[in-house]
């Protein structure tokens, strides 16, 4: 709806000071999106792929080749320029359908899970990018549920559930909610931290994601003794026990009951907007 893809059922919005609904073209204007896939036509080389972006956005024909090198260089694609885009690799993609939604320099970037299917080092790369981007003064809308990710990229967060917005803050103020220290406990299988669950609540409010029990304390330390007693007690051996601060993993969870892990994926994104 923000970026006048689809319309709203009612209620308003507005990019960059545009209403989205009375003035859409203008919007667009405005705006650079990237969707959850690589948008590239993959039988066109890269620099081939950013020319016809630059034509249909309305490039002056002057501008185009130097800005289609400004943006190869900036992506570290100037060697792959003149290779056909299908024999990129998946990173080399994302970078380039990054740099087609910048051709014409757009003030608002709208990234919809942008590191999705990518490997560790080439999502370290993108964040990278994106850092880069806000400091040079663009505003990035980013929707992902790789929460680590909201964490180190967004000055702020929204959390939405279900279509409706349940939290918004920095991550340590979404953090300082809970404020309390973590003890996390893992066990041989789901069965063990179900029956442990029940042994270890009097130490504080637990939660259970498959193999694993958190407890929710004031004193980690203190209450770390308090676990290995009472699951000795009770002759339940723990494979780990460690003692963490909050993440926003565990805010997500106390907000909606449920992980953000592979076995239990979310039903709404988070949104982290630079």
């Amino acid at each position: 709806m923000l970026t006048t893809l689809a319309r709203p059922d009612s209620g308003s919005a507005t990019v960059a000071g545009i209403d989205v609904l009375k003035h859409p073209s203008d919007v667009r204007k405005q705006m650079g999106l990237t969707g959850q896939f690589a948008a590239v036509d993959e039988n066109l080389t890269g620099r081939e792929n950013l020319r016809m972006v630059a034509r249909l956005t309305h490039l002056p024909k002057r501008s185009i080749e130097p800005r289609i090198d400004d943006l190869l260089g900036f992506f570290s694609l100037t060697d792959a320029g003149d290779r056909v885009s299908r024999t990129y690799s998946g990173g080399m993609r994302r970078r380039l359908d990054l740099a087609a939604s910048l051709v014409h320099t757009p003030p608002v970037l709208f990234r919809d899970e942008p590191t999705t299917g990518l490997d560790p080092a080439s999502r370290n790369e993108l964040w990278g990018v994106i850092e880069g981007l806000v400091n040079d003064g663009t505003t990035v809308l980013l929707t992902t549920q790789y929460l680590e990710e909201a964490d180190r990229l967004a000055d702020r967060i929204i959390v939405i559930d279900h279509g409706l917005v349940i939290a918004e803050g920095t991550a340590a103020e979404l953090k300082g909610r809970l404020g309390r220290t973590i003890v996390e406990i893992t066990f041989a299988d789901a069965a063990t931290a179900d029956t442990a669950e029940g042994v270890v609540a009097p130490l504080g409010e637990t939660s259970v994601v498959t193999d694993t029990v958190s407890v929710r304390v004031e004193d980690g330390s203190r209450a770390l003794f308090g676990v290995v007693r009472l699951l000795d007690s009770a002759g339940i051996a723990a494979t780990n026990v460690v003692v963490r601060e909050p993440s926003l993993d565990d805010v997500f969870l106390t907000l909606t009951g449920r992980s953000t892990t592979p076995n239990s994926p979310p039903t709404g994104p988070m949104e982290a907007r630079d």
